[in-house]
Protein backbone atom coordinates (compact mmCIF):
# COMPACT_ATOMS: atom_id res chain seq x y z
CA UNK A 1 0.00 0.00 0.00
CA UNK A 2 1.39 3.41 -0.91
CA UNK A 3 0.89 6.60 1.02
CA UNK A 4 -1.67 8.98 -0.42
CA UNK A 5 -0.46 12.49 -1.28
CA UNK A 6 -1.31 15.29 1.11
CA UNK A 7 -3.24 17.58 -1.22
CA UNK A 8 -3.33 20.26 1.45
CA UNK A 9 0.46 20.54 1.29
CA UNK A 10 0.62 21.32 -2.44
CA UNK A 11 0.68 24.88 -3.72
CA UNK A 12 0.53 26.28 -0.21
CA UNK A 13 -3.10 25.32 0.38
CA UNK A 14 -3.71 25.48 4.12
CA UNK A 15 -4.73 22.30 5.91
CA UNK A 16 -8.48 22.08 6.52
CA UNK A 17 -8.95 18.63 8.02
CA UNK A 18 -10.44 19.85 11.29
CA UNK A 19 -12.88 22.60 12.24
CA UNK A 20 -10.03 24.51 13.89
CA UNK A 21 -7.92 24.33 10.70
CA UNK A 22 -10.91 25.37 8.58
CA UNK A 23 -11.61 28.32 10.87
CA UNK A 24 -7.96 29.40 10.60
CA UNK A 25 -8.00 29.05 6.80
CA UNK A 26 -11.23 31.06 6.53
CA UNK A 27 -9.77 33.82 8.70
CA UNK A 28 -6.63 34.03 6.61
CA UNK A 29 -7.80 33.12 3.09
CA UNK A 30 -11.59 33.22 2.98
CA UNK A 31 -13.63 35.87 1.27
CA UNK A 32 -14.76 38.79 3.45
CA UNK A 33 -17.43 37.63 5.85
CA UNK A 34 -16.82 33.90 5.27
CA UNK A 35 -15.63 33.15 8.79
CA UNK A 36 -18.63 34.82 10.42
CA UNK A 37 -21.07 33.22 7.96
CA UNK A 38 -19.47 29.81 8.56
CA UNK A 39 -19.89 30.18 12.31
CA UNK A 40 -23.55 31.20 11.88
CA UNK A 41 -24.34 28.28 9.58
CA UNK A 42 -22.52 25.80 11.79
CA UNK A 43 -24.34 27.08 14.87
CA UNK A 44 -27.69 26.72 13.08
CA UNK A 45 -26.86 23.18 11.89
CA UNK A 46 -28.08 20.12 13.73
CA UNK A 47 -24.76 18.70 14.92
CA UNK A 48 -26.32 15.22 15.12
CA UNK A 49 -26.97 15.40 11.36
CA UNK A 50 -23.50 14.68 9.99
CA UNK A 51 -24.69 15.20 6.41
CA UNK A 52 -25.71 18.76 7.25
CA UNK A 53 -22.45 19.48 9.08
CA UNK A 54 -20.45 18.01 6.16
CA UNK A 55 -22.33 20.18 3.64
CA UNK A 56 -21.57 23.34 5.62
CA UNK A 57 -17.90 22.51 6.09
CA UNK A 58 -17.40 21.42 2.48
CA UNK A 59 -18.99 24.59 1.15
CA UNK A 60 -16.62 26.80 3.11
CA UNK A 61 -13.61 24.60 2.40
CA UNK A 62 -14.32 25.04 -1.30
CA UNK A 63 -14.46 28.81 -0.84
CA UNK A 64 -10.88 28.73 0.46
CA UNK A 65 -9.85 26.47 -2.43
CA UNK A 66 -11.32 29.01 -4.87
CA UNK A 67 -8.75 31.52 -3.65
CA UNK A 68 -5.99 29.15 -4.81
CA UNK A 69 -7.47 28.57 -8.28
CA UNK A 70 -6.36 31.34 -10.64
CA UNK A 71 -9.00 30.42 -13.24
CA UNK A 72 -11.77 30.55 -10.65
CA UNK A 73 -10.60 33.93 -9.36
CA UNK A 74 -10.40 35.26 -12.93
CA UNK A 75 -13.97 34.08 -13.54
CA UNK A 76 -15.15 35.78 -10.35
CA UNK A 77 -13.45 39.01 -11.42
CA UNK A 78 -15.29 39.17 -14.77
CA UNK A 79 -17.71 42.02 -15.19
CA UNK A 80 -21.42 41.46 -15.66
CA UNK A 81 -21.19 43.07 -19.11
CA UNK A 82 -18.45 40.63 -20.14
CA UNK A 83 -20.46 37.60 -19.01
CA UNK A 84 -23.62 38.92 -20.64
CA UNK A 85 -21.77 39.43 -23.93
CA UNK A 86 -20.39 35.89 -23.81
CA UNK A 87 -23.83 34.39 -23.12
CA UNK A 88 -25.36 36.37 -26.00
CA UNK A 89 -22.57 35.24 -28.33
CA UNK A 90 -23.08 31.60 -27.36
CA UNK A 91 -26.86 31.87 -27.80
CA UNK A 92 -26.36 33.40 -31.23
CA UNK A 93 -23.96 30.60 -32.19
CA UNK A 94 -26.41 27.97 -30.96
CA UNK A 95 -29.33 29.51 -32.86
CA UNK A 96 -27.20 29.77 -36.02
CA UNK A 97 -26.33 26.06 -35.75
CA UNK A 98 -29.97 24.96 -35.73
Amino acid sequence: MTAQPDHGARRGIPPMRTLAELREALSAWGFPGDRAAFEEELEAADLDDLRQVREVTQAYRHRVLLRYDSQAMAALARSTDDVTAEVRRKLTETEAGR
